[in-house]
This record gives structure tokens, sequence and C-alpha cells, in this order.
């Protein structure tokens, strides 16, 4: 990616707010939804390459700077400074680099670099800090690697509690995972059959010179990712965004017209709207977050969805004495909530947010989730255990324990744990598919 050097600091400079604000605990989301409009776009590629290789520039920094900066900005400048560096230097070598890694000749990156510290308070007293830090790494990176690679954060990217779970858990895998959240992932959607065929959407595609291939049942995989306003049939509801893992969900139920089902945790809704593709459903979609829950109420209009059977309700999964009727559902799908491992190669700052206990916390919570929606399914019906995570925690471990509490409940063949990085795979997810015996 070329971003266009007039401009750049400014870029730079968004792009190390974004950074920042990362380092306090803030989701990166979050912190570029209050990017200005126009430099949203470059801050987002720039801070998102810098996620995939914090964990390198942070040892790299720890070797240049005694110190820690005095401030957050400072750092996050500097961190970013030093991605884009190593990855300059690495394509200068002849190293191949990721789709998307953000290139820039070393001079220009040092300059605008320090006229975006120039340009803000917090970082104005640090400019020449950042320039001779920079330039020393330019100059010394050769002596320096072997020290900062000895770092497993630095060589794997991730923090070192997550990569020591990645070993125990899949021994056999764990390099695979870790070098796939290094990577962008591709742009796959999913085709709203209600609409349109998805072999009359590839026409359409084709038409407007657009690269695609087929993916799953009814997913379609771009060659390069575009806007989607530059995709034919959006405005029409023709088809949604949707990694291929999780398109999984909407296949796995065994669905038919009429059936009454919950959506226990729909926002965004992606998978709400799979349900509804598939056949006309009683269907309620339920999420805590009163402002998630509009985006699935948006999304289920594009695509033409929303119809009088279909309820949105704000309430707690968790918590039906405050939404449920009392009428059992044929089918309840329990995308819970979770660490959302399995999905950095698309949200690079989670690995960075994510700490070692909340991994007990959020299983805790799965727990108290799926008992208590156990009793509202029918017999014979069935519930979809997912989660976009490859901790066994919240995957397989989950789903035993579950069985252990609840030895009437059948288990039937469904994916279990989709890992990243291997092949033909997208996210990482877990899948589990539970029958109430009739």
């Amino acid at each position: 990616m070329n971003l266009r050097s007039i401009g750049l600091a400014q870029q730079l400079l968004a792009a190390a707010q974004a950074i920042c604000g990362v380092l306090g605990g803030r989701s990166l989301s979050d912190t570029l939804e209050r990017t200005p409009a126009d430099l949203r776009p470059a801050a987002q590629a720039l801070s998102f390459h810098a996620m995939r290789q914090l964990g390198f520039a942070q040892a790299a920094q720890a070797t240049l700077v005694p110190r820690r900066p005095a401030n957050r900005l400072t750092e996050a400048m500097l961190l970013l400074g030093l991605c884009l560096l190593e990855a300059r230097l690495r394509e200068d070598e002849g190293q191949s680099q990721a789709p998307g890694t953000p290139l820039y000749a070393e001079h220009t990156l040092v300059n605008q670099l320090v006229q975006a510290a120039a340009a803000d308070r917090h970082t104005r007293p640090a400019k020449n800090m950042i320039n001779a830090v920079l330039r020393r790494y330019g100059r010394e990176r050769n002596t320096l690697l072997a020290q900062i690679q000895s770092q497993g954060s630095a060589r794997w990217n991730h923090p070192d509690w997550w990569i020591q779970a990645m070993q125990q858990a899949w021994p056999e895998h764990w390099q695979a995972i870790l070098q796939s959240g290094e990577c962008p992932p591709p742009m796959t959607l999913r085709v709203n059959t209600r609409q349109i065929s998805r072999t009359d959407f590839l026409a359409r595609l084709t038409q407007a010179e657009i690269a695609t291939h087929p993916v799953g049942t009814s997913g379609v995989q771009l060659a390069q990712p575009r806007p989607v306003r530059e995709i034919p049939g959006f405005t029409e509801g023709w088809w949604s965004v949707q990694d291929i893992s999780a398109q999984q969900a909407g296949e796995l139920l065994p669905l038919q017209d009429g059936m009454r089902v919950l959506d226990a945790c729909a926002a965004p809704g992606g998978k709400t709207a799979h349900l509804l593709e598939r056949a006309r459903l009683e269907l309620t979609a339920l999420d805590s977050d009163a402002t998630r829950l509009a985006r699935v109420n948006e999304n289920l209009q594009r695509l033409q969805l929303l119809d009088n059977a279909v309820s949105l309700q704000c309430a707690d999964a968790a918590d039906p004495a405050a939404w449920w009727d009392g009428q059992p559902y044929d089918v309840i799908l329990a995308d819970v909530p979770c660490t959302a491992s399995g999905v950095v190669r698309r949200h690079p700052d989670i690995r960075w947010l994510r700490r070692a206990t909340d991994l007990k916390q959020t299983a805790a919570l799965q727990a108290r989730i799926i008992d208590t929606l156990w009793p509202l399914l029918k017999p014979g019906g069935h519930l979809l255990y997912a989660t976009c995570s490859v901790f066994p925690q919240e995957g397989e471990q989950q789903i035993q324990a579950f069985m252990t509490r609840h030895p009437e409940a059948l288990r039937l063949p469904a994916p279990g744990h989709m890992l990243p990085g291997l092949a033909d795979t997208g996210d990482g997810f877990f899948y589990a598919l539970i029958r109430k015996p009739a």
C-alpha cells in the first residue's frame, strides 16, 4: 500500500493517536472512530500494520531507549516509526511482506515522523529523540536484530502468555496460528440467496471486472479487498461481508420455515441475517448493547430481511426473565462473548488488549449463558454453541463441561475448533451442535 506522501505527517500522527488508545486499553475501532474521516483510511492502514508488528517494535524500543517515553503518544509514535522502518529495511533486503504493508523511503519516513511529532504539544519535546532513535536503528539494525528477536513476543508478535497458551493447546499448529495474525485476511462475502443466486452474483462481479472465486456453500472470496460501495449489489442487499468460518453457523443448524429461533448474542447481525436468508423464521435477536443492536437492524433492513416475525430486543441473554415470553425455541444460536482470539488477523489489536485472566472470566460467562438457554430449548430442538476463539477453554473444554452438567444432551457432528493459518481456513472459530432429546 502506498499512501500519498502529501499529508504523510498528518497520517502518521493520526495513526499514532490510534495506537496510543490501544496502549491505554481502548480498541482500535473505538479510537479510529474519533479520527477525522479524511484521515481514517490511512490511520487504519498504518495502525493495523503497527499492531501486527507491535511485539517486535516494543522489543526494539526497549533495546534502544533505556527509559520508557514520558507519555503514551510519544511511545506510540516511536513504535509506529520502528514498525514502518523495519518493513522498509526488510523490503530492501528482498524479504516478502504481507499484502498491504505500508512502505516509505527511510529518509522520508524519519523526516515525516519528526514533522508529526512537532505538530503535537505532547510529542514536540521528544522530536529530536524520535529522530535519533530511528536513525540509530537504521544504522545498527543488523547488530541489534539478534538481541531483539531473542524475545518470544518480538519473534511472534503476540504477548508471552498468549504464545505459551497456543504452544500448550496446539503443539503441532501454534506457529501457523501465530503467524496468521501477521497478515490481513481476504475479503469474503456471503451471498443473500433471497435476493440473488451465487451464480448470478458471480456473473455480475465478472462484468464489473472484479476477480473472485466461490467458497463454501454461499460464499465468494475477492482476489483483492475493496470498498463495499464499489462492489455491485451492496445497496440492493445482495451480499454481506462475512468470513468463511463465520458462515458455518448458518449452515450447521437444521432450519425449516416457521421455526421459532433465538439468536442469543446477535450483534452485529451477520449470523442473524444468514439464518433468515435460509428460512422464513419467527426469530428473536438479542444483544445487551443498544448501539450494536442498531447495527443488526440496519443490516437486516439493507438485506430486506426485516418483517413482523423478526424481533430485536436489547437484553441480557443470561437473564431470560427480562425478555422471554415463556414459549420454547426450536433452535438457539449461542454465539457467546469470548476473547475473540480467533480473529486477530482481522482485529490485530485484540492480542494486546487481552490478559490471561480474561480467559477465566469469559469462560465463566459462557457457561452461565448456555446453562441459562438450555431450558428454553424445545425437546428435540438444537442449540449451536459458537465462539470466535482458538482457546480450548472457550471451546472444547467448555462444551465437555456442559455435557457433564447436562448428561441428557446429545452432541451432533460439527467442526469443533477451526484454526487460522491452516490450509483453506478462515478465522479461528469453534462450533458445537447439541440436541435436546425429544
